[in-house]
């Protein structure tokens, strides 16, 4: 009976039973004067124990579950006093007058939350004895998304930017030309261009005609321009090449000091144009000076200024000053010349050069005095005037006397028929010719020759 007695004790302690004041504290047995054991506590006693114990213990166990305290129901003490099993239970407090929980309590540390009057309420999560006041809706909420149609706006077409500035040059244009032309109504500008016509004198000595060579000559670099121009904004624009090239260690295109770098196969390609190209410059300027056409060229005289402003203002105007290549070239074109050949070429091999894998970039001196930055800074730009020479330079040529000017410069006759027209259509043939030979599938072997070809 003992034994039974104290299972149902250890029973009621796990279920939070304690003895009530003036009960025993033990529940065991008593023995009677007659010597037979009677149970002090009544079987009866322990389910109406327990039943208290569930009324008080209930709304602990609704909060740890989520639920809501219901209205006059005990309220438990705080977490900072909970009793351990066994213990004597702490006083209750009433739900009206404890006090507010900043914030959410853990799973099973329950709290009371404060009163809020009509305000919503939020869920709380499982063992919170809280339920937090949802927020207030408010004039500073978002309002709502709008589907009306007139506010969701097109997306705009693509070729409303490129016909902009087209329209936007032609108007600027027209406005040039009708100023150009009325600047040539004053009398004091009259008499400038009377004065400077846009031709400056030529050294007695200087030739006149063009040679053969530099029919063949202005063919090469136009071949050469064209190809390095379009390898030059592959390489500028790719992101993942399809394929990549780095050259043999202590080669050509990696000399001795230079780390062989791995690069895109139309870099490569881009720096082969490029050794033809200055090949090419190097016998242009070579016979340039042998045979004395360095002086149509290079300005001789400070008053080739003035000219290239009374030729600026003639073109302005659309009313085109009088042109003679075959002789000599007006203020302008010298001064174009004299740039692309003595200034833009030696920038664009200089800047190139420190791109390129020729560069000597173990030596920390030498790149300190020219960091790779700047040339990026000076190859591009330079490359863009190229392009603007030719556009205005074809745009001349065509405008000014096509048939002889194109006799000019691959004929060298100075007469007027179709056959250096249709040298130049040949020309053309072959520059299309060498842009589809430059694709992949067949420099890809010339390139392996040169260094390891890898994806």
């Amino acid at each position: 009976m003992t034994s039974g007695n104290t299972d149902q004790t250890r029973r009621r302690r796990m279920a939070g039973w304690t003895p009530r004041e003036g009960e025993e504290k033990s529940p065991q047995a008593t023995s009677s004067p007659s010597g037979s054991s009677v149970q002090t506590q009544p079987v009866s006693n322990l389910s109406d124990e327990n039943t208290q114990a569930a009324r008080v213990d209930g709304p602990a166990r609704r909060r740890r579950m989520g639920q809501p305290q219901k209205s006059g129901e005990p309220t438990p003490a705080p977490a900072g006093t909970r009793r351990r099993m066994g213990a004597a239970p702490a006083q209750a407090v009433p739900a009206q007058e404890s006090q507010p929980v900043a914030g959410q309590r853990r799973m099973g540390n329950p709290g009371t939350a404060a009163p809020t009057s009509g305000a919503p309420t939020r869920r709380t999560r499982m063992g919170s004895g809280t339920t937090a006041p949802a927020p207030a809706e408010s004039a500073a909420a978002p309002a709502p998304f709008s589907a009306d149609p007139r506010e969701v706006k097109p997306p705009r077409p693509a070729w409303i930017k490129p016909v902009a500035i087209i329209a936007s040059l032609v108007v600027l244009a027209i406005v040039v030309v009708l100023f150009a032309r009325w600047l040539r109504t004053l009398e004091p500008i009259q008499e400038f261009l009377t004065t400077y016509s846009g031709h400056t004198d030529l050294p007695e000595n200087a030739p006149v005609g063009l040679p053969g060579w530099i029919g063949w000559q202005h063919f090469l670099n136009m071949f050469f321009m064209v190809l390095i121009v379009r390898t030059g904004l592959q390489v500028r624009t790719e992101r993942k090449p399809p394929t990549h090239w780095t050259p043999k260690k202590n080669s050509f295109f990696a000399p001795q000091g230079a780390t062989p770098k791995k690069v895109s196969l139309s870099q490569w390609l881009h720096q082969s144009l490029d050794i033809l190209w200055v090949a090419n410059g190097v016998v242009f300027i070579v016979l340039l000076f042998v045979t004395g056409q360095w002086m149509r060229i290079v300005p001789m005289s400070w008053d080739i200024f003035p000219h290239m402003v009374s030729t600026m203002l003639q073109y302005a105007s659309l009313d085109w000053p009088l042109e003679d290549g075959w002789v000599h070239y007006n203020a302008m074109q010298v001064m174009a010349y004299f740039v692309t050949v003595f200034i833009a070429a030696p920038l664009a091999i200089l800047s190139g050069i420190r791109i390129s894998t020729w560069w000597p970039d173990q030596n920390t001196k030498l790149n300190k005095i020219y960091p790779v930055e700047v040339a990026r800074a000076i190859h591009f730009p330079v490359m863009l005037y190229f392009v603007a020479f030719t556009v205005v330079h074809v745009f001349l040529v065509f405008f000014t006397g096509a048939l002889r000017n194109l006799n000019h410069m691959y004929t060298s006759r100075d007469v007027v028929d179709a056959w250096g027209l249709i040298i130049f259509l040949v020309s053309l043939v072959v520059i299309a010719a060498g842009w589809f030979l430059t694709k992949p599938m067949f420099i890809t072997p010339v390139a392996s020759k040169t260094g390891k070809v890898s994806k």
